[in-house]
């Protein structure tokens, strides 16, 4: 997640620096995956504003689809059932698929059995002719939703073993993993879920809260001796926004608000050790 977060950024900086309007739709997932409701829904609003001044079908498609993403995160289903069904409402292929797991799954958690295994089907002629890990262990996830005990386990398995065979890891689903990736919402859910189960699913507590990578180090370092977010970036050829964010990991390890405290915090001879 810290790695698509700084690739979107810099995605971002070439976007203007080239004058392309392609919007932020990589921004507004990462929002969505952490579970970062109020920045989500402004970001979702600025998109629909740019889109629908352009005509972008698609672009209107992905915002829903977005918003389903989020709510089904925060566990909120009814209202991500609304949004994934008007996502569903645009036929493009970049967004269909995507918008119908998001409807299953939403449906399926809010007891719409008919709308979850109507989407099922809509979603299995497309993953079927596929027949891609991925593809097939997103219908055995999303089949295994609206299955009796015994069917939905085998079909959960199904799905494990073949989007373990994927980079597309978020679909995997395990707490601890999503945890790793830093998708707070849908890890948090998973553990409120594994805990109605009687399993026992602790909060990960990072046992390198206190490390700083290479490049946070780095950053840190500049902005404790007074440079500027956009002169950091110039330095290290990379956005200010990039910055932004490696100076926000930066202020959760090291435990401090601000980065008049990396004074203090960091000094010369930083006490924070620098991972590998």
């Amino acid at each position: 997640m810290d790695e698509g977060a700084a690739l979107t950024g810099e995605a971002e900086t070439v976007s203007a620096a080239i004058g392309t309007q392609l919007s932020a739709y990589g921004t507004v997932a990462l929002a969505a995956l952490q579970g970062r409701e109020a920045e989500t829904a402004e970001l979702i609003a600025a998109t629909l504003d740019d889109v629908e001044s352009r005509g972008e079908g698609m672009g209107v498609g992905i915002s829903h689809f977005t918003a389903a993403l989020l709510y089904n995160g925060l566990g909120r289903y009814a209202e991500a059932l609304a949004e994934a069904e008007q996502a569903c409402e645009h036929e493009d292929l970049g967004v269909i698929s995507w918008a119908l797991t998001e409807l299953i799954e939403a449906a399926a958690r809010c007891g719409r059995h008919e709308v979850a295994t109507d989407a099922l089907e809509r979603l299995s002629l497309t993953t079927e002719a596929a027949g891609t890990d991925w593809a097939l262990g997103v219908q055995a996830r999303s089949r295994a939703l609206v299955s009796d005990d015994e069917a939905a386990d085998a079909l959960h398995r199904e799905a494990i073993a073949r989007l373990s065979r994927t980079r597309v890891r978020v679909e995997l689903t395990a707490y601890e993993m999503l945890s790793e990736m830093g998708v707070e919402a849908f890890a948090e859910r998973a553990r409120r879920e594994l805990a109605a189960t009687g399993e026992t699913a602790r909060k990960r507590v990072d046992e390198t809260r206190d490390e700083l990578t290479a490049q946070e180090a780095q950053i840190a370092r500049l902005a404790r001796d007074g440079l500027s977010n956009p002169e950091i970036g110039a330095e290290l050829f990379i956005s200010p926004r990039t910055v932004k964010y490696h100076l926000r990991k930066v202020f959760t390890k090291l435990g401090i608000n601000s980065r008049h405290e990396l004074v203090t915090a960091l000094p010369e001879t930083s006490r924070a050790a620098v991972a590998p």
